[in-house]
């Protein structure tokens, strides 16, 4: 496919789709006695998502039994549809994408729907952020390219997981993918193999690509009824050298790209850490339980750069929150990239005891435009045992700007402690800001990172 032209898919059936909305699109039910494997003791239902407005290209899809391939045929009576549903008139119709059931609740768990995303409901059973195949200058002033798969081969395991092979198309790529898809107590695990084949040359590739919603949060100021909304409210990452980062998310007046340059990560993710459900004051939408979802690389990546694009948005239903591995060599025309990474749906990233962990971060304009207050609390078995008389030390340092009336304190808690501090920052300026605790030569927290628009 790579040595090849690429093609474009074929246009569908434009006004139909078109009046296939969310509401019409919600009064299409998929037959769950036609589900792939529903009549199979012990599997996981497979059900497949029609077109509609939103979600226009076909998919094939393809089971897998005994070693032989066999595509499944689309039938518009695999759905319960109104007399007057659109789909019914649709001539060349097809599936979008295809969604794993949850035997216990009757949820699905797992979905991939639409260009190359996917996402699993983590150990809450509930969905939030997204993973997708592969990006391609995300974030950058030109526009962006969204590879897709264009087919599925599904495949059961024996330990009940499900396997889903993806090919995967572009203008600049081809590439072949395999994912493992279990769950375990802890949330989904996917294990991803893949395989990239470059038609041309990519200056801006992001692999192992994640995506969230962040609106607002304790760093913006907002009180009263729903003061917190997010899907994730931090980045963290786990550096080649060991260092663990918390770099808290915004919702930005302008669009941000910040790169964490790195060699060979341990791991990084898109990490909701507030699960106080009275923090949101939102609770049919369970915003507590939305999924951390964390990149584990099995191949060593090299030099490169975790990147982070945050975009403004004015509503929860935009994912404004991009994460991904830039390799430092940008792939040229003819070549190919292998890539093997776990991501997991879980909790929260790998423990990072005994360093101190941050819990919040509260920023509030303090006096004259440009004055800052800015409070940190963290907590961990390093800071047990600590007192006023012995307190561990604050290192901060800012640019541009002045950090002044540092002060730690205990907090709430065995082991809590805040960082307070004053900033004065140059208005129109974007300050970076970086804290950690210590005590003599010993680091005790891991490394807070933020970004304040000033």
């Amino acid at each position: 496919m790579a040595a090849a032209a690429y093609k474009a898919p074929a246009a569908g059936e434009g006004a139909l789709l078109q009046a296939i909305d969310y509401d019409a699109n919600g009064q299409i039910l998929y037959r769950p006695e036609l589900a792939l494997w529903a009549d199979v003791p012990g599997a996981q239902a497979v059900r497949f998502f029609p077109l509609s407005r939103r979600f226009r290209e076909r998919v094939q899809i393809h089971v897998v039994e005994a070693g032989q391939a066999r595509e499944l045929i689309y039938r518009p009576d695999l759905f319960r549809l109104p007399d007057d549903s659109p789909l019914r008139r649709l001539k060349t119709g097809g599936f979008a994408g295809f969604r794993v059931m949850n035997g216990r609740s009757g949820s699905d768990w797992l979905a991939f729907l639409g260009a190359s995303y996917f996402r699993a409901s983590g150990p809450f059973d509930q969905y939030g952020a997204s993973a997708r195949g592969l990006s391609i200058d995300t974030g950058q002033p030109t526009p962006e390219e969204f590879p897709r798969f264009t087919a599925f081969w599904l495949e059961r395991l024996p330990d009940a997981g499900v396997r889903a092979y993806a090919l995967l198309d572009s203008p600049s790529v081809a590439g072949a993918y395999r994912i493992d898809n279990r769950q375990t107590p802890a949330g989904p695990v996917q294990e991803i193999q893949a395989e990239l084949h470059f038609r041309r040359g990519v200056a801006n590739l992001g692999l192992m690509p994640l995506t969230s919603m962040y609106w607002r949060g304790p760093t913006d100021g907002a009180e009263g009824p729903q003061a917190q909304v997010h899907d994730s409210d931090g980045l963290e990452l786990w550096t080649g050298r060991g260092e663990r980062i918390w770099r808290p998310l915004n919702d930005p007046p302008r669009p941000t790209l910040n790169s964490f340059l790195d060699q060979a990560p341990r791991g990084f993710g898109l990490i909701q850490r507030d699960r106080d459900a009275g923090d949101y004051q939102a609770a049919p939408l369970f915003y507590a339980k939305r999924p951390s979802v964390w990149v584990e690389p099995l191949t060593p990546l090299g030099k490169g750069a975790v990147r982070l694009l945050e975009l403004p948005t004015a509503r929860d239903s935009d994912d404004n929150i991009g994460a991904f591995w830039t390799p430092a060599r940008a792939p040229e025309a003819g070549t190919s990239l292998a890539l093997s990474y776990r991501l997991r749906w879980c909790d929260d990233a790998p423990p990072i005891a005994p360093l101190g962990r941050i819990l919040a971060t509260h920023v509030s304009p303090n006096g004259p435009a440009g004055r800052f207050n800015i409070a940190i609390d963290v907590q961990g078995p390093a800071l047990e045992g600590l007192s006023d008389a012995n307190a561990p030390e604050a290192k901060i340092d800012c640019s541009p700007g002045v950090v002044d009336r540092i002060v730690t304190t205990r907090g709430a808690g065995e082991g809590a402690w805040r960082i307070a501090f004053d900033l004065t920052a140059p208005l129109g300026h974007t300050v970076d800001l970086r804290a950690y605790l210590r005590r003599a030569d010993q680091t005790l927290s891991e490394t807070w990172l933020y970004q304040l628009q000033a």
